[in-house]
This record gives structure tokens, sequence and C-alpha cells, in this order.
């Protein structure tokens, strides 16, 4: 446990090193957008796109995976949509934290820790993870709220969202590696060095950023922000893990599908939330909460794995 511990210690010094330059102001909001655009439109996709080249479809898609990942999730959405709903939550706001509550940080966190950590064979499942949750379930969430305020559903509605989807870098990038391995295309030595290049700025890049915006984000509504925090960080894996049980998926995979699960929530929420000016305070409090707590729970999690 402690090895773990100390092996996952640098990532979150990372995030760590980020909020106090975000807190000390040395570091200000502007700086931080503007890192965050360079991951995600650049670096990362890089990253992306190296890892998928390696791969072909068959190992990054695998059914009983996905099908797995999708149920345990959904348990988990269907569970805190429950609860809110039942405290006199309107629908919108309740289907925001039930998609705080299920959605990890796998782009910016868990891509660059867990395959350090678990190895190549991390590769496909972690991308499996972070497809189904670009792809279905923040799909769920935008459709639902749109559904919510417009009363239907139309073309005006659904377009956008795939046009999100479509234009999405991750996406875009994992789907030009899989294409560039099902065609088998030699990968220049010049290409393969840049992409290197590009990609090893993701890691610190991401984590950096990762620390600067939780560091300007407000911290309000604590209280909830812990119910959604513990639904993340135990109940998610836990759900995922059981579904893998019952689905028989392939145990290692299964095993980097409940450490992607155990990641704290995702900053892309925030934006989601922020976007739709619904539950912001609770979002951005979870965020916080939650990958403050990781720090203990990530390494533990990933400390069972190999006991089954």
């Amino acid at each position: 446990m402690l090895a773990i511990f100390l092996k996952t210690l640098p990532f979150f010094l990372l995030i760590g090193t980020g909020w106090l330059a975000g807190r000390l102001r040395a570091f200000p909001p502007e700086a931080t957008a503007w890192l965050t655009r360079f991951v995600f439109y650049f670096a990362l996709s890089a990253m992306l796109f190296r890892f998928s080249a390696t791969l072909d479809l068959a190992a990054l898609f695998d059914l009983r995976f996905a099908a797995a990942y999708v149920a345990g999730s959904t348990v988990v959405w269907a569970l805190v949509f429950a609860v809110s709903r039942g405290k006199g939550t309107p629908v919108v706001e309740a289907a925001m934290l039930a998609h705080t509550g299920m959605t990890g940080n796998t782009g910016f966190l868990g891509v660059p820790m867990l395959v350090v950590l678990l190895g190549p064979p991390a590769i496909g499942p972690v991308l499996m993870v972070l497809a189904l949750d670009l792809v279905v379930f923040s799909t769920l969430i935008t459709l639902i709220i749109a559904a919510a305020r417009h009363g239907r559903l139309g073309p005006g509605t659904v377009l956008p969202v795939i046009r999100g989807i479509v234009a999405n870098p991750m996406i875009v990038s994992m789907l030009a590696g899989l294409a560039w391995s099902a065609l088998r295309l030699p990968m220049p030595a010049p290409a393969a060095e840049f992409l290197s290049l590009l990609g090893a700025a993701a890691t610190p890049g991401a984590l950096f950023a990762i620390g600067a915006s939780l560091a300007h984000r407000p911290m309000r509504r604590p209280v909830p922000a812990l119910a959604l925090s513990f639904a993340k960080l135990v109940a998610h894996p836990a759900a995922v893990g059981l579904a893998a049980i019952l689905l028989a998926v392939d145990p290692v995979a299964a095993g980097v599908m409940v450490a992607a699960a155990a990641l704290p929530v995702a900053g892309n929420v925030y934006i989601l939330a922020h976007h739709f000016g619904v539950a912001q305070e609770r979002v951005s409090a979870a965020i916080l909460i939650s990958t403050a707590i990781s720090i203990a729970t990530v390494p533990y999690v990933i400390h069972l794995i190999p006991k089954g």
C-alpha cells in the first residue's frame, strides 16, 4: 500500500503545485484557461493519438467491458438522481448532480496516471472508459437538460450535441489513431518523436491545470459535495466492479475499469454546470473535495486490484 501511495504521490503533488500557484496568484485564471486549452487541444490529443495508433479496434472495444461500465455507472447515476429528487431537487439539478456522482477525471488524470501506474495493458481499457464517458453520459446529461427545459427533443437540440461529440479533440484523436492502426500505416520516426514530445507535456500540464483550476473554484455547499464525493470515490468503483464480476469481464481490464471509476469528479462537469447554470456551487465543491480525498482513496483502490 505504501509503495503504491508513493507512486501516486508525484501526480497529486503536481496538482498541489498548480493549486498553490493559483492560490498565490502566480498563475491567474486566464493562464489556467490557456494552459487547459493547450493540454486539451494539443498535448493530450497527441498522447491519445499515439496510444490509439498502437491498438486495434478489438483491443479498444469489448462489449462486456462496455456493458459493465455503463451498467455500473447508470446504477450510481440513478441512485444519486433518485436521492436528489427525493429531497425535492428539480429534475435538471438532480440530473447534473447524478452526472457529477459518476463522471471521473479520466482524460486529464486517468490517462496519464493509470497508464504509468498500471502499464501498457491499461491503455485500451482507460481509453474505453474515456470514450464511454464522453459519448454516452455527456450526451445523456445534455439531452436530459434540454428536454426538461424545452419540453421536447428535436433536431435543434440533438444536432448540436452530435456536433460537440464529433468535434471533441479527445474523440477525434482516438478515432484518428485507431484509423491509423487499422490501415497499418507506418509511423515515420520524426512523427513518432513529435507525438512523444508533445504528448509528454500532457501529464504535467494536465495535472498542473487541474490544481490551478481548483484554486479558483468557490468552496461552498460542502455537505452535498461530500455526499457526491462518496458516490464518486466509493459507490462508483464498487458498482462497476460488481458489474464487471457479474459479466465476467477480463480481470486486468476490470481492474483498470475500477481504478478509472475511483478517480475524482472531472473538471469538465463544472464546465457543463456553468454552461447550463445548474448546481454550480455543489459541482465545484465536489470537484475540490473529491480530488483532495482521492489522494488517499485512489492508491487504496489500486492496491486492492491485484487482490481481485
